[in-house]
């Protein structure tokens, strides 16, 4: 199993294979054995965490790969992937297995699954949280985008054509993989909700509902999560906060490429409204949720964002709290569908998240349907089950062509 992330560091491939793992485990299946190749915690420069090296246990080995430091920066995350992909393949060297599985949001986690499995005579099963290709437009300067597009679509095409199955964790990548990749099997398995989300409120949140329009303190707005062009709170937050001045407050709890940016902006707006903080660990992470009146989602506004269901979702649908989001496309059209007291705005619009926040009622609403549906035991427990259908079976292998040479 290869994941970029892994427990104890904070991200969502982290949560997720974490869980997974977990879900394998519980299985108790003679003879099945499971290694986990992983990083040591890196997310963030500012969460630091001590984790083990290797961690061993009845039929589970986690190794987690020593990076240098580096900050979220683009030439600091490739310099960090390349040591992660040299340990992975050195760790393999020699090794056979039934099964490679890797998940990815930046598609090189992925092809380094695709070349493991190549290398260890492996069926291949890829989780894709996001469509990597689609953002580089949005995130490179043009003058070399358009290259590196080229090429990465060459490198998707080789490491998706590989796999004996996709799982896709955003139904709004479907139309995308279906289009490209007919031949390959497709799965639909979404983030979810972790047991420490899945808690009852305080008795004191389940007060009478008063419109965000007319509740008579300032609202208490909570963000937590990355702070990078992804999330564009550099580009929306200064305005809100700003028009929002006596009405609300703000505590961004997070770090990321677009911190000091955030930083910058907002001191030139001169918003005193804002209390940004560095990451903290999950425990306290629900206790900041719960006594936020208010929790705030947004997304930049990229074509590429129309297809992707932000896993922060989930978790702050499943403490019941009125949800604030600036997103568009198929995350907005879920919202919509499935979450009660919920409010979506379009990305990056100051004056429609300002109109919308109005429209939002200030209590505890329980979403226990949605709780059931997404409950991550219960999604991890169908993965797990495509999972070993998968190294069981006799479906189909990837193509015969080579990895590319600079990944080989």
């Amino acid at each position: 199993m290869l994941s970029f992330y892994y427990a104890p560091d904070l991200s969502a491939g982290s949560f997720r294979t974490t869980a997974l793992v977990d879900a394998l485990m519980k299985l108790r299946q003679p003879g099945l054995e499971v290694d986990v190749l992983t990083t040591s915690p890196n997310r963030y420069g500012s969460f630091a965490s001590d984790a083990p090296e290797v961690e061993q246990h009845d039929g589970l080995t986690i190794r987690r790969l020593a990076l240098p430091r580096h900050t979220s920066d683009v030439a600091g995350q490739a310099r960090a992937f390349g040591v992660f992909a040299r340990g992975v393949l050195a760790e393999l060297r020699g090794r056979r297995y039934d099964l490679v599985y890797g998940t990815s949001s930046r598609l090189m986690t992925a092809a380094l699954a695709a070349v493991a499995a190549r290398r260890c005579g492996a069926r291949l099963y890829l989780d894709i949280r996001d469509i990597f290709t689609d953002t580089i437009g949005d995130v490179f300067p043009s003058s070399y985008s358009w290259a590196l597009k080229s090429a990465f679509q060459r490198l998707e095409g080789w490491t998706v054509r590989s796999a004996d199955k996709v799982n896709l964790v955003s139904n709004g990548f479907r139309d995308y993989f279906a289009a490209r990749y007919p031949e390959v099997p497709l799965g639909f398995i979404s983030n979810g909700i972790d047991p420490e989300f899945q808690v009852p409120p305080d008795a004191a949140a389940a007060a009478q509902a008063v419109p965000a329009g007319h509740y008579t303190g300032p609202i208490r707005v909570v963000y937590a999560g990355n702070i990078g062009e992804g999330q564009g709170l550099h580009v929306v937050l200064p305005g809100i906060a700003r028009r929002l001045a006596g009405r609300a407050t703000f505590r961004i709890i997070g770090d990321g490429g677009r911190r000091a940016q955030l930083e910058s902006a907002l001191a030139q707006t001169g918003c005193d409204n804002v209390e940004l903080l560095a990451p903290v660990p999950r425990s306290r992470l629900i206790e900041e949720y719960r006594s936020a009146d208010v929790l705030f989602l947004h997304l930049n506004d990229y074509d590429a964002f129309r297809k992707v269901l932000p896993s922060k979702l989930f978790e702050y649908a499943a403490l019941g709290k009125p949800v604030w989001a600036g997103v568009a496309g198929y995350a907005a059209d879920f919202i919509r569908a499935e979450l009660e007291n919920a409010a979506v705005f379009p990305p990056c619009d100051v004056e429609a998240a300002v109109a919308c926040l109005e429209t939002l009622r200030l209590l505890h609403t329980p979403r226990p349907a949605f709780v059931a549906r997404y409950r991550r035991e219960r999604l991890m427990g169908d993965l797990v089950r495509d999972l070993m259908a998968v190294a069981e079976g006799s479906g189909r292998r990837g193509p015969d062509d080579a990895a590319p040479s600079w990944l080989s």
